[in-house]
This record gives structure tokens, C-alpha cells and sequence, in this order.
């Protein structure tokens, strides 16, 4: 086999070289822009990353930017447009949830959202339990954790208060679910009106018992 002449050789590990010297200023170029180089660079050339970093004089863990990589088991907080963009979602499912009652447990359903909303402007609502036999789910009320849940049977509209026995009820709306350790429920049947004022009190109060209940120990014991 004949080989090639000294100077054609030359010529070709020069134009190595120059590729070699391409993929490095291109990887040296990502890693000052604070980016992770593609993978197809540093598939054609591992060595060609590490030169780039002497060459910028850091490390490729040194450059990436601060917390870009979360700590292991950490949980990724979502910006403030997912979570307008989820409230939004979830109030529309309530509207669509109200609309498809009709009647008079639709009135009942809206009239106690706005009530609710009035008592605390802070609170979160959101569609839980959704499933193929209640696609638009149960109307949750939420703030520091469960507030109260909105559930429309064929009888009755049911205000279920995830901590209604650690609640004080002077007016006694209180008319369901008695008998449990930690629920109380409001059962409101056609005709009936609730008394606005004191079931604001009674979310007002309730949203002070879940603040209450996740505050550390040592403010809990400042707080008695």
C-alpha cells in the first residue's frame, strides 16, 4: 500500500487540527454563555469540553448557573404564572360546575363561593377528586390546607369543614356530620337561607385554626 506523500499528510492532520480547534472555541463560546454544551458536541469531542473550561479557567460545574440543578428530593416551585394559570383553570371548572346544576342548588353553590371569597380575599379554589363519574370534581376551598368543600347532592348542598370540630359555632350552622372527631358539615336544602355573617366568621375562624395547626411548635407555644 502506497502512502500518502509527507506533505498531503501534513495538510490533513492541519485540517484536523483546525476541527478539533472549531469544536473547542464553539464549546468554550456555550460554556461562557452559562449553558450546557449540546450533546452532539460533546459526543464529537469529550476532550474538546475540557480544554474549553482550562481555556475560560473554570469548571463546567463552575459555570453553570446558580440553581440550575435543584437539590436532590427538593421540589420545584412553580413560578407565579403556573400558579394563576392553575387558579384560572380551577375556576373555571367551579363556573362550569355551578352551570351544570342549574336550579337552585347552582344559586346556593355560587352565592356560598362568593361568601367565601368575601371572608377570606387570600383563599385558593380548586377541583379535587375529579373522576369519570364526577369529571368537573368537588369545589375545594384552601388556605394553609383544606378549608371547606363544596359538594351539591340531589337534596341538599354540602359545606364540609375539614377541621369543623376544632371550630366554635355560636350561631350552630353546624347541622351535619356531628358525630365525627374532626369534620363538620353544613347541609343547606332548597328554600333554606344561611346566615351570611356567621359563615364568614365560621371560614374567617377556620382559616386561623389551619394557620394555627401548621405554624412550627415553638410559635404555637408563643401563640397559647
Amino acid at each position: 500500500m502506497r502512502r500518502a506523500p509527507a506533505n498531503k499528510r501534513l495538510l490533513l492532520a492541519g485540517a484536523h487540527v483546525l476541527k478539533e480547534l472549531e469544536v473547542v472555541r464553539q464549546v468554550a463560546y456555550t460554556l461562557r454563555a452559562g449553558c450546557r454544551p449540546a450533546k452532539a458536541r460533546v459526543a464529537r469531542s469529550r476532550n474538546a469540553e475540557r480544554w474549553a473550561a482550562r481555556e475560560v479557567g473554570e469548571s463546567t460545574v463552575a459555570l453553570e448557573p446558580k440553581g440550575s440543578e435543584p437539590k436532590a428530593g427538593a421540589k420545584a416551585k412553580p413560578s407565579a404564572e403556573a400558579e394563576r394559570a392553575t387558579a384560572m383553570a380551577a375556576s373555571h371548572l367551579i363556573d362550569e360546575r355551578i352551570r351544570s346544576l342549574g336550579g337552585w342548588r347552582a344559586e346556593t353553590l355560587a352565592k356560598v363561593r362568593r361568601l367565601i371569597h368575601e371572608a377570606d380575599p387570600a383563599i385558593m379554589e380548586e377541583c379535587k377528586w375529579v373522576k369519570p363519574s364526577n369529571p368537573l370534581g368537588v369545589p375545594v376551598w384552601s388556605h394553609a390546607g383544606i378549608v371547606c368543600t363544596g359538594e351539591a347532592y340531589k337534596q341538599v348542598v354540602k359545606l364540609t369543614f375539614a377541621r369543623g370540630a376544632s371550630l366554635a359555632d355560636p350561631r350552630g350552622l353546624f347541622n351535619s356530620s356531628l358525630d365525627g372527631n374532626t369534620r363538620r358539615a353544613i347541609d343547606i336544602r332548597e328554600g333554606e337561607i344561611l346566615d351570611a355573617d356567621a359563615f364568614k366568621a365560621l371560614i374567617q375562624a377556620a382559616v386561623a385554626e389551619n394557620l394555627r395547626s401548621s405554624a412550627p411548635k415553638s410559635k404555637r407555644r408563643g401563640q397559647t
